[in-house]
C-alpha cells in the first residue's frame, strides 16, 4: 500500500452516518500487512438481504465460488474482507480456507454458515491461513459498532492510497433512507461486472430481487465503464445488502424492481455506484491526471462502448496523456483497432472541449500552445466523434506511468 496519497484523490470526503442494522469493527489479523488493519467484520441484524455481481474471470477466487453459492438463499448475517491475500489459484486449500472463515464467522456472530459473505484481495496464489480469524472474529463482533465506515475502507485497502466511500439520503415513500458504500480498486482493473471489491449498504426495505436489480443495471455504466490496465481480476466482488430497518420508521417494503416508489432510491444508489467508480479511476497505480474518454456518432451505444475502452486501455495512449502530448494520432490508432464502424474520413477528435482533428486530418485551426496548455489539466477528456450514427458511451481510465511498472514489478515479492 502507498503512503502518497494520489493527487487525483477527492477533496471532499463525505460524513459517513449509521446505518440501522449494521455494525463494524476492523483489526490487525497479520494475513500479509505488518502495522495496519486488514480485515474486516460486518454484522447485520437478522432480515437483512443481499445481493450480488462478480467477476466474469474464468478464473475466479474462492471467496467469489462461496459467495455465488450462498447468494440463492438472498439472506446475509456477516461480511468478512481481508486484504494481503486473494485467496485465489489455491485449489482445495483455498476452498477449505473459505469454509473455514465461514465457519469461524458464523459462530462468532451466532448464525449459519449460509449467512456468511467473504471476499479477499491481495497476492494471487498464496495459501490463506484462516486459522489467523479465530478468535480475531469472535473478539471484532463483540467490538463492532455502527459507522465507522472510513475504518473499514481502510482495512480492505492493498495498493489504494486512500479509501473510498459514498453516501446518499433519499426518500422512500415518506420515510428517509441511506445508503452507504465502501470500494477498494488501483490495479488489475477492468471488472466487467463490478469492482475489484465494493460494498453497499442500506436501510431500505428491499428484496433480494430488487437488489439484484438494481445490481445488474447500475453497475453497466458505472464500474463496468472503468479500466485502469484493462486487467479483469480474479477476486471482483460486489455486494450489497439492505437491512429493512427504515421499515420501522414507516418506509415501505419493495419486492418489485418495477415499482414507481423505487425511482428515487434507484437513482441515488446509481449515483453511490457511479461516486466510487470514478474514485477506483482517480486511484489508479502511479495515475496523475483521470482520463474520461467519450465516443460519439457510433452505429450503436455497444460499439461505442468497444471504441471507448480500445482508447482507455492503449497504453500508447495512456503514456502520451501522462507526458501531456495530444498525440490524436494513437487516438485514431486505438479506434481503428477496435473492430467496430468507423470511418477515418469522418473522425473528429477533440482534448479537453479543443479539437484537434476533422474530418480525417489535423484540425486546420490546431494551435499546439492552446492545447499543450489544456493537456496540463489533472482531468483531460478526449471525445471521438465517428459520424456514423447516434450511439454514445462513456468510460474512465487514467494515465500510465513509471509508477505503475514499480508498483507492479515488486508487488509479489
Amino acid at each position: 500500500m502507498s503512503t502518497a496519497v494520489s493527487p487525483l484523490a477527492p477533496t471532499d470526503v463525505p460524513a459517513m452516518p449509521e446505518i440501522a442494522g449494521v455494525r463494524l469493527a476492523t483489526a490487525a489479523a497479520g494475513i500479509r500487512y505488518k502495522g495496519r488493519t486488514d480485515v474486516l467484520l460486518a454484522v447485520m441484524d437478522e432480515g437483512t438481504t443481499v445481493a450480488g455481481v462478480f467477476t466474469k474471470s474464468k478464473c475466479p477466487s474462492a471467496p467469489v465460488e462461496w459467495c455465488r453459492a450462498k447468494l440463492k438463499r438472498g439472506q446475509a448475517r456477516a461480511l468478512v474482507v481481508n486484504s494481503g491475500n486473494a485467496n485465489a489459484f489455491t485449489g482445495k486449500t483455498g476452498k477449505q480456507s473459505t469454509a473455514l472463515t465461514a465457519q469461524i464467522a458464523a459462530k462468532a456472530v451466532g448464525c449459519t454458515v449460509n449467512d456468511i459473505f467473504l471476499a479477499s484481495t491481495g497476492v494471487i496464489g498464496e495459501p490463506l491461513d484462516a486459522t489467523k480469524f479465530d478468535g480475531v472474529l469472535a473478539q471484532l463482533n463483540e467490538t463492532a459498532v455502527p459507522g465507522d465506515w472510513m475504518s473499514a475502507a481502510r482495512a480492505i485497502m492493498t495498493t489504494d492510497t486512500f479509501p473510498k466511500v459514498a453516501t446518499a439520503t433519499v426518500k422512500l415513500g415518506k420515510a428517509s433512507v441511506t445508503i452507504n458504500g465502501m470500494a477498494k480498486g488501483a490495479g488489475m482493473i477492468m471488472p466487467d461486472m463490478a469492482t475489484m471489491l465494493s460494498f453497499v449498504f442500506t436501510d431500505a426495505p428491499l428484496s433480494s430481487a430488487v437488489l439484484q436489480s438494481l445490481l445488474k443495471s447500475g453497475v453497466e455504466d458505472t464500474f463496468n465503464a472503468v479500466t485502469i490496465d484493462g486487467d479483469t481480476s480474479t477476486s471482483d466482488t460486489l455486494l450489497a445488502f439492505a437491512t429493512g430497518a427504515a421499515a420501522a420508521n414507516g418506509a415501505p417494503k419493495i419486492t418489485r424492481a418495477s415499482d414507481p416508489r423505487l425511482k428515487a432510491f434507484a437513482k441515488a444508489f446509481y449515483e453511490v455506484l457511479a461516486d466510487l467508480s470514478e474514485q477506483v479511476a482517480r486511484d489508479g497505480e502511479g495515475a496523475r491526471k483521470l482520463v474520461e474518454v467519450v465516443v460519439e456518432g457510433a452505429t450503436t451505444k455497444a460499439s461505442a462502448r468497444k471504441i471507448a475502452m480500445s482508447i482507455a486501455n492503449s497504453p500508447l495512449v495512456k503514456t502520451a496523456i501522462a507526458g501531456e502530448d495530444a498525440n490524436w494520432g494513437r487516438v485514431v490508432m486505438a479506434v481503428g483497432k477496435a473492430g467496430q464502424p468507423a470511418d477515418r474520413d469522418k473522425l473528429s477528435i477533440s482534448f479537453n472541449g479543443i479539437r484537434v482533428a476533422k474530418s480525417g486530418a489535423r484540425d486546420p485551426s490546431y494551435n499546439e500552445t492552446e492545447v499543450s496548455e489544456a493537456m496540463k489539466a489533472p482531468k483531460v477528456q478526449i471525445k471521438v466523434a465517428l459520424g456514423l450514427g447516434k450511439g454514445r458511451d462513456r468510460v474512465l481510465t487514467c494515465d500510465l506511468t513509471k509508477e505503475y511498472v514499480a508498483i507492479n514489478g515488486d508487488y509479489r515479492s
